[in-house]
């Protein structure tokens, strides 16, 4: 075991050389796998703080159902608990008439003008909140139900652009893993052609090693270190690429958080997507250039 990791220890540092040896040709291909690897991460991170930013937007889903002026506050306090018990409800809130009155007078500016009424004009209201497990047909399944109920007049839902917006993230979340797909093909791709390349030009090395009984896995391994670390300094360049890019846009997305008077962060990539990141760099590396290795080294033979 010692022996063997000394050779891949051995192989590993030599490959380093070798590519450090080319350094110009070897920072363009690292460049192109950082920068592939980088759009859908940050791709990735416009959609996650899109979410972060959309779950403020819960309320917008909740349901508001005018009870009949003719409902007392204990009758709409007894159909607020009958149904709170429904499984595709959440929570249900009671706004009594005089609660809603109240908050229309201190952000309206017309409580001298209500003064005059001689009764309240405002209906009890309940407020209700679907389940999480909800999907859009049972969501409006619920709010059929809750229009058809005797003690209700109407039934006011303000739901389809949450629903668009988060149906237009299903799309982007969707395009990028087709995209990322497409992009690690083109890793491997990449990586594959430079490793034949590589052994294109040292086929004569290779032929004499295989002439003195070197195995086909002996002469593949320092190809595979090749392609670790194309993969590795490729995920970690990746990285570098997108923390420069949150930092960029730190300082104007605070600008115009100000503007706006509220405090808006945004979400950077977490231990494991950063680790993914480099995981699925070094990945694609090892995966080009071991197919592409053990395809051209059954070829190779010494005459």
């Amino acid at each position: 075991m010692t022996a063997w990791l000394g050779r891949h220890a051995s192989t590993a540092i030599g490959s380093m050389g070798r590519l450090c040896r080319q350094p110009f040709a070897s920072l363009m291909i690292i460049l192109v796998i950082a920068v592939t690897l980088a759009i859908p991460a940050a791709l990735n991170l416009v959609v996650k703080n899109a979410q972060s930013v959309s779950a403020g937007w819960d309320n917008a889903l909740d349901f508001s159902v005018y009870l009949q002026r003719a409902v007392t506050e204990e009758e709409a306090r007894n159909l607020a608990s009958i149904i709170q018990q429904r499984a595709d409800v959440e929570s249900v809130q009671l706004v009594t008439a005089t609660e809603a009155l109240a908050e229309f007078r201190e952000q309206s500016g017309f409580g001298e003008a209500l003064d005059q009424l001689s009764e309240n004009p405002l209906p009890h209201t309940l407020v209700v909140r679907p389940g999480p497990s909800n999907t859009g047909q049972t969501i409006v399944l619920l709010q059929e139900e809750l229009g058809s109920l005797p003690e209700a007049d109407a039934v006011q839902v303000d739901t389809e652009w949450v629903q668009r917006f988060h149906a237009i993230l299903d799309i982007v979340r969707q395009a990028i893993a087709i995209g990322a797909a497409l992009l690690a093909i083109a890793i491997v791709v990449i990586i594959g052609n430079t490793i034949r390349l590589d052994i294109e030009n040292r086929r004569a090395e290779i032929e004499v090693t295989k002439l003195i009984g070197a195995t086909n896995a002996f002469v593949r391994r320092p190809f595979l270190w090749t392609g670790f670390w194309y993969g590795l300094v490729g995920g970690l360049m990746a990285l570098a690429l997108v923390y420069y890019g949150l930092y960029m846009l730190s300082g104007p997305v605070a600008r115009l958080a100000g503007l706006y008077q509220s405090k808006v962060t945004i979400s950077s990539l977490d231990l494991v997507e950063a680790a993914a990141i480099v995981g699925i760099g070094v990945f694609l590396g090892l995966f080009g250039s071991w197919i592409t290795a053990a395809r051209h080294m059954r070829r190779i033979e010494p005459k």
